[in-house]
């Protein structure tokens, strides 16, 4: 017979968990493992609550099993180490994020990319080496290898720091793999959530100039004169999207409901970047064939008003004129007015 989880390991634990996908959170006995010779046992003060969390709680994502206890922000104070741990010690200010395993044999594992491992151990809601099941961090102790453990600053409050665990890693790094953080360049920011205000932030500290995109107008205060955003930009008016085309090196999209593509990538300059780290419980869809090509198919009435708008450079990239389907029905519509002389 399997032991219920208050009995799989030494260690009492007590936290919140969610027992169906109703995703209601109520208390919830349970155990951790003994802490081994690599791990670090540490007493949980805070959790971030991550997007993610809601999305598992409620098995939107089709993969959560229960008891589910939430949580990977958390940070906390050691309690205990093991015999072969070097870097952390009793008393030290410590985090662990979203993941507390992986193979430690792959490439990736090799090249620190634990997170590409394709046996990669989620911090809730995953199976651990020994076949039982991760808990998160909405509880009052945990225990993980030191090599999943971050170490925090003593000036670092724990915390306004524990988001950096999810939020504020999942930002940082396209900033920085993409080279979005070059002064002078320009960056987008979908969003002004959990991610969202991160990003804002990281990228002002990197020096570029921000604008915040949201659906929400209201968030323009709190963007601009809170975070420091440069510039906010409804998504949902079409002049401002319309006046913006074409002006951003890259775009981060923190947003985790779904939501058009399409008119983001309009705002990218040639070879900009449209990064996704937002996570929908829904497909989003993408029109491929506009991004094949960067023309506007014009009719050829259009024509005196297209040449105006080169001549202001609004165009991204080429006009083309759709003689095939529109020059013979103005043809016929001139004609009426202007038929043709008869020869002498």
């Amino acid at each position: 017979m399997a032991k219920s989880p208050e009995q799989q390991h030494p260690t009492k634990a007590f936290g919140w968990a969610a027992t169906d996908p109703s995703g209601v959170l109520s208390p919830f006995k349970f155990s951790r493992r003994a802490t081994g010779e690599k791990d670090v046992r540490f007493k949980v003060l805070y959790c971030g609550i991550c997007h993610s969390d809601l999305h598992m709680v409620k098995n939107e994502w089709g993969s959560s099993t229960y008891p589910l206890v939430p949580g990977h922000e958390i940070v906390g104070i050691v309690t205990e180490v093991g015999s072969k741990v070097e870097k952390l010690k009793v008393g030290d200010k410590v985090g662990v994020g979203c993941m507390v395993g992986a193979c430690h044999s792959c490439d990736n594992c090799a090249n620190d990319l634990e997170n590409y491992c394709p046996k990669m151990i989620l911090t809730y809601g995953a199976t651990y080496y020994d076949g039982t099941t991760t808990y998160g961090g909405y509880s009052d102790v945990m225990v993980a290898e030191e090599r999943y453990v971050v170490r925090f600053p003593d000036n670092l409050p724990l915390d306004a720091g524990a988001p950096l665990l999810c939020a504020g890693i999942t930002v940082y790094s396209p900033l920085q793999h993409f080279g979005f953080t070059k002064p002078g360049m320009h960056i987008g920011v979908v969003g002004l959530g959990g991610l969202g205000h991160v990003a804002v932030k990281f990228a002002k500290a990197f020096g570029v100039k921000v604008t915040v995109i949201s659906t929400s107008p209201s968030k323009k205060k709190e963007a601009t004169e809170h975070l420091g955003a440069d510039s906010f930009l409804v998504s949902r008016d079409p002049d401002q999207m319309q006046a913006a085309l074409g002006t951003m090196d890259g775009i981060i999209d923190t947003v985790s409901a779904v939501h058009p593509l399409f008119p983001l990538i309009g705002l990218l300059k040639s070879h900009g970047k449209l990064v996704m780290v937002g996570a929908p419980d829904r497909p989003l869809e993408l029109p491929i064939f506009p991004l094949l090509m960067d023309v506007e198919v014009i009719s050829i009435d259009y024509v005196n008003t297209a040449m105006e708008r080169l001549q202001k450079a609004d165009v991204r990239y080429r006009f083309v004129i759709d003689i095939g389907n529109t020059l013979k029905a103005a043809k016929t519509s001139w004609l009426e007015n202007h038929p043709w002389k008869d020869e002498d």
